[in-house]
């Protein structure tokens, strides 16, 4: 044991404090505090921590440090070497792991906008090829969608063609059917000629063309007896429509009569010029005079055209 290991013990033991005791106010392990009081510097991290360690032992047990370390300084290893030491002792590797982590804490800082940026990149690019497959893949379905397209189109051309047909051949019957009706209409109309007067003088026969229909209406003027007879001389008055029993009509008075079927008929007014004749909704005019042939027999003679 050393002089400044027996002063050092001294000091501790006086402060009644054991090496446990120690250990716990200095943070310096046990084996070391006993190596400084025995004097073995050889099992120690280096002649830095022996200075440092002795210093904190001192002012621990209330030691002035700084005199222990001039007054024995003899007995303590020079300290040459601290750096080197420091640097190798196995204390001093968490104080290097702790600068080599702020180190590289400060490598991952200054590299993460890097990476950041890389990855953001890579993004784009990996966005860049899906959308250019997804649109491939697109292409590839549509292609069959436009050949569908192209087929209905042409199916839609072809029944837009056969429905332009139909409707061709619709409108040409149309044509067709109008002009028949047409031809038709104008080979029905009615022609009445003009009136004949017979040997009797009061008798006008006319002849009625181009149509079917005999349709006969006597509007009066004035009282008149109104008679109507068939080609065989029947008397149809009755059935003429506001027929009056004593067949007397004054002023006012509308007689009709539908003869159609009828060959011909004849109507007879009392009055001549009291009544006036329709044949077919055409006024016929009297052959002779009314003022001249007071009573006139009008015979109307219904003739198909060959």
């Amino acid at each position: 044991m050393t002089e400044l290991g027996t002063r050092l013990k001294e000091a501790r033991m006086s402060k009644g404090y054991s090496l446990d005791d120690l250990q716990e106010i200095t943070k310096i392990q046990k084996r070391y505090l006993s190596a400084i009081e025995e004097g073995n510097y050889s099992i120690m991290p280096g002649s830095f921590y022996v200075r440092a360690f002795i210093k904190q032992y001192a002012e621990a047990v209330d030691l002035d440090s700084n005199e222990l370390l001039e007054t024995y300084k003899g007995e303590i290893p020079a300290n040459k070497s601290a750096d080197q030491s420091a640097a190798t002792s196995p204390i001093s590797q968490p104080v290097q792991r702790r600068a080599m982590t702020k180190k590289a804490a400060r490598k991952s800082v200054d590299w993460m906008p890097k990476i950041i940026v890389a990855l953001f990149i890579i993004v784009i690019i990996v966005s860049i090829w899906f959308l250019k497959q997804h649109n491939f893949k697109s292409d590839v379905v549509d292609d069959p969608k436009q050949d569908v397209n192209v087929e209905s189109t042409d199916v839609s051309h072809k029944n837009k063609a056969q429905s332009s047909q139909k409707d061709n051949v619709n409108k040409e019957k149309e044509n067709t059917k109008e002009e028949e009706n047409t031809s038709s209409k104008k080979e029905e109309k009615p022609l009445i000629s003009k009136g004949k007067l017979e040997s009797d003088n009061i008798t006008t026969t006319y002849t009625l063309t181009g149509t079917q229909d005999l349709k006969v209406k006597v509007k009066v003027t004035g009282s008149t007896w109104i008679g109507i007879q068939d080609e065989s001389g029947n008397e149809i008055s009755s059935q003429a429509k506001n027929f009056k029993a004593d067949q007397m009509y004054n002023n006012g008075d509308v007689l009709e009569m539908d003869a159609t079927g009828k060959k011909s008929i004849r109507v007879r007014l009392g009055a001549s010029p009291n009544g006036t004749i329709y044949v077919n909704n055409k006024q016929i005019k009297f052959a002779a005079s009314p003022t001249e042939r007071y009573t006139q027999n009008i015979v109307i003679k219904l003739e198909e055209e060959e």
